[in-house]
Formats: structure tokens, C-alpha cells, sequence
């Protein structure tokens, strides 16, 4: 089965920390809105399996009436064979959804009512300092006011997190975790905060108006958020993604899995198994190509290696680990003497670790999967 992802790139205002594609400028939202929907009438014939899920991401989604929200997920069911029970998935921001015009219109009922069955609200903290440093939209009590009314609507909710923030120590952070359980959410998306390049927070930083990150105090609190949400019940079935059972996100399980997926809106990404693309992170490009029938992406055809390399990133950071009977099937000896040469010394380390044939990350290498990963790719052999 496959999944769509739909890009929404706009946002109200700049997180400091973000490298995502999106424009603060509204005013052409409702000619993006047509030239998504046409870009899934475009593409529908890469789709030939039946969809399981759709996600709105972006961006903020949240940002979209709920008649645009109905006019793209109809679109998919008119051009895709959509399973009876898909998982519709909104990203949105707390300040979108208790806003004065939110509650005058019941945007949950709306939403609902539109086929979302799953939010993912980006508090990101608890506490109105984090929130300021990183430039969020939304304050503290608007975060508790969202999910309080979400929970009366939904059952499928998710929220993000973000540790290694400049200025929270762990009783802050271990108070953002509890204030998360004290809702009795059945999903949890957690990240270290991550400087990029080409965004406020790398400048402040530079200027030294915001103390850098700490990566060893960003690695504590991983260990913390681990032993706190599976003291309670959660999975840590990817390293950033903590669900209870019959919760784990089934969009993102897709990639990791190495399901395909179609991306559509600009600079979305789309697999197919043997081919990667990504449209092209210009918004009035975007829109003109679109209108002249025309796929604004670039297309790359994925190697043995690069498909080797893919599946070893994504394994290791799940649950699911890299199977080793796999790696000799799919990639042939060398690659599987390969992964075996290069693991030996994080086997040692207790970093990674074989069971029932699978390589996994141990609890201590967890945090390190995505650098031990790095050490175990194949570059010489296409």
C-alpha cells in the first residue's frame, strides 16, 4: 500500500529553528491550494496501489479552512484508490486551533467532519521561555488549551517535542515530559533541537545572542525521555517517535519501512521504490509549472548502494533493525560481509547488538544511530 503526503508551505510567522520550505506570505494560499489538487490529477498514474494514509504536513497545514482541507482530501479519493478505513493525518499549531475565529467555527468538529482522524499539534515545550526563544506562534496556555479540547474530539493525537533547547535544564524538561503524560496522549514525537544552516537560530548563535546547543546535555535528556515514556506504557519504535500500542504513526512506519509514498506541493519528496523525486522549493515556480501541466521536480534513480544505504539509516533507528538475511538477499554477499566487518566494532562497544538476525541499536547507541549508520554505508560499489 501506499501513502500521499501533501505539503502545505505556508506558516504565520518563522520559527527561528526551521529549514523547511514555507512563506509567511498568505495571500496565494488559495492558488496553491488548486495547484496541489492538480498535481494529484497529474500524477495519478504513478499511484497504482491502493492509499493508506494521507498526511498534511508542512509548513502548518492548520493554516488551510476546512473547505480546502475537504477539496484536497476529495481529490485524492477521486483519482486514488483510497482503503475503507485510511489514517488522515493534519499537522497543526496550538494558536490555530483556540483562536477566537478556531472556536467560532468548532475547527475540531470541522475537522472531523472533513476525515482527519489523527492531529499532530507542534507545542514543541510547555513553557513560555522555550517558546519565545524559538519564535513559536502559539504560548503556553494556548498548548494546554489545545489538547484539553483536541482530547474531546480525538482520540489519535500526537504532539511534538523538543529537547536540548539553550536554557532548559532536565527538571524542565522531565516537567514538559510529565505535562505531556499528565494528558494521557497515546503518541509522542520527540527532537533535539538541531542548528541549520540559513536560519535565525544559526545567526544568534554566531552572534552569541543565543548560547549554543549542548549535545552532551541533548543526549541526557534523550536517555530521560526514553526511561520517563516507557516507564508509561510507550514504544519507542523510532528514535524520535513514541507511540502505545495500536498508536505508532502508520505514515511514518510507511517510510521506515521503505514503503512508496507520493509527495505532492512544492519541495515535497516522493518515493517509488527504485526512484526518488523533489519538487522544487519555490512556491510561484511551483504554481506556474503546475498550471502549465508540467512537474516541477528533479528525479534520481537510486542505486544498489544508495538503496542499501537508505534501508541501513532507516532500520537502525527503529524497532525493526536491519535485517541481516535481507541485506544478502536484496544486496548480494559483499554487502552483507560488509555490514558485518563494519558493525564489529559497535557490537564490541555495546552500541549495536543481533537478535533473531536482525542488527539493532542498544539503549546506550540508541542516540548515536543515526552517526553509527553513517560508518556503516557502502560508497564503492554501485
Amino acid at each position: 500500500m501506499s501513502g500521499i503526503y501533501i505539503h502545505i508551505p505556508f506558516c504565520k510567522q518563522a520559527c527561528h529553528y526551521c529549514d523547511f520550505h514555507f512563506s509567511t506570505q498568505l495571500g496565494k494560499k488559495e492558488v496553491m491550494v488548486n495547484a496541489i489538487a492538480k498535481e494529484l490529477v497529474l500524477r495519478k498514474s504513478e499511484v497504482i496501489d491502493e492509499v493508506e494514509t494521507i498526511y498534511f504536513g508542512g509548513g502548518t497545514p492548520s493554516v488551510l479552512s476546512n473547505d480546502e482541507i475537504e477539496f484536497l482530501i476529495q481529490a485524492v479519493y477521486d483519482n486514488y484508490k483510497v482503503i475503507d478505513s485510511p489514517e488522515i493525518t493534519l499537522e497543526a499549531n496550538p494558536d490555530d486551533l483556540v483562536s477566537s475565529r478556531a472556536q467560532s467555527r468548532d475547527c475540531f468538529s470541522e475537522y472531523k467532519k472533513a476525515g482527519i482522524n489523527r492531529l499532530s499539534i507542534g507545542v514543541q515545550s510547555f513553557f513560555d521561555e522555550d517558546l519565545k526563544l524559538m519564535n513559536r506562534a502559539h504560548n503556553a496556555g494556548e498548548a494546554e488549551q489545545c489538547i484539553k479540547k483536541a482530547t474531546q474530539y480525538f482520540d489519535n493525537i500526537t504532539i511534538d517535542l523538543i529537547y536540548g533547547i539553550p536554557g532548559m535544564d532536565n527538571d524542565r524538561w522531565k516537567a514538559n515530559i510529565q505535562k505531556a503524560l499528565d494528558f494521557g496522549l497515546p503518541h509522542i514525537s520527540s527532537y533535539a533541537l538541531t542548528v541549520e544552516p540559513r536560519t535565525a537560530l544559526k545567526t544568534f548563535i554566531e552572534k552569541g545572542v543565543v548560547p549554543d546547543v549542548d549535545d552532551e546535555q541533548a543526549q541526557e535528556q534523550f536517555h530521560i525521555l526514553v526511561d520517563m515514556l516507557e516507564a508509561e506504557g510507550f514504544v519507542n519504535y523510532e528514535i524520535s517517535n513514541f507511540g502505545k500500542p495500536d498508536y505508532f504513526s502508520r505514515n511514518n512506519t510507511a517510510y521506515w519501512l521503505g514503503k512508496t509514498y507520493l509527495g505532492v506541493g512544492p519541495s515535497a519528496h516522493s518515493f517509488d521504490g527504485t526512484h526518488r523525486s523533489c519538487n522544487i522549493r519555490n512556491n510561484p515556480t511551483y504554481i506556474k509549472k503546475i498550471e502549465e501541466d508540467k512537474l516541477p521536480m528533479e528525479i534520481e534513480t537510486l542505486s544498489m548502494t544508495d538503496r542499501y544505504n537508505e534501508y541501513v539509516m532507516t532500520g537502525l533507528r527503529t524497532i525493526w533493525g536491519v535485517d541481516l538475511a535481507r541485506i544478502e538477499s536484496e544486496f548480494g554477499e559483499n554487502y552483507l560481509r560488509y555490514i558485518n566487518q563494519q558493525s564489529s566494532k559497535f557490537l564490541e562497544q555495546q552500541l549495536l547488538l543481533i537478535r533473531d538476525g536482525k542488527l539493532l541499536t542498544t539503549k546506550k547507541g540508541k542516540f548515536l544511530a543515526d552517526g553509527i549508520a553513517s560508518d556503516l554505508f557502502m560508497l564503492n560499489i554501485k
